[in-house]
């Protein structure tokens, strides 16, 4: 059992901001948070955030979206990563939560991953940003600072996420993804990390990091 949970989280959310989606989460409905988080996969939040805005003005409901034509869709979205795959996915997304469950984004894990473009990650951040429900999405930074904190010693992020289930009390399991991933991408970042600069360098393990600054 790991006794440094409760006070790592806290720590982490004394001193940081918080993410793309977690501020979506503040002035988004629940179809423009899945649409912006499929469309945040392997995508930077500088690249997504302003691509998500121009597509919600264009389509602002999913109605608009799951009847727009898709390479009209492809020139909004051409910024991001894989926009082909992309914007056929949240327009197939879009139509399946109109015809399959009537208009209505689902709060169901097993639910949302039936919906075009929505595995593990996705699903659960759906559910921690547009529900507040406890869940722990895992993209690479999550796995990441989970392996080096030593919480967790893992080869991919689904392993990362049963584990992390497993250890963290669920009542910090909404904090984990949008704590880490800000923490990811400014200090402990992939190459050669901050760690003079991180408020809970005493609490880790350091595992795998071969150099630091």
């Amino acid at each position: 059992m790991v006794k440094n949970i409760p006070i790592v989280l806290r720590k982490l959310a004394k001193y940081h901001g918080t993410t793309m989606l977690g501020e979506f989460s503040t002035r988004y409905d629940k179809w423009k948070i899945l649409i912006s988080t499929i469309l945040s996969a392997r995508a930077r939040d500088e690249v997504t955030e302003p691509v998500c805005k121009e597509l919600f003005r264009k389509y602002p409901t999913k109605e608009r979206l799951a009847k727009a034509k898709q390479k009209d869709v492809e020139k909004v979205i051409k910024r991001i990563g894989f926009y082909r795959s992309k914007a056929k996915n949240i327009m197939a997304a879009s139509r399946a939560i109109i015809e399959e469950f009537r208009g209505v984004v689902p709060k169901k894990k097993e639910d949302l991953m039936k919906l075009p473009g929505v595995g593990s990650k996705v699903a659960g951040c759906v559910r921690v940003y547009a529900f507040n429900q406890p869940s722990i999405p895992v993209d690479t930074h999550v796995h990441k600072i989970a392996n080096r904190l030593g919480w967790v010693k893992t080869k991919n992020p689904l392993q990362t996420e049963k584990e992390l289930e497993r250890i963290v009390p669920k009542r910090y399991w909404k904090l984990v993804n949008d704590l880490f991933v800000y923490h990811g991408k400014t200090v402990c970042l992939s190459q050669i990390p901050r760690c003079s600069k991180c408020v809970i360098e005493k609490y880790c393990k350091k595992a795998g990091v071969k150099k630091q600054r």
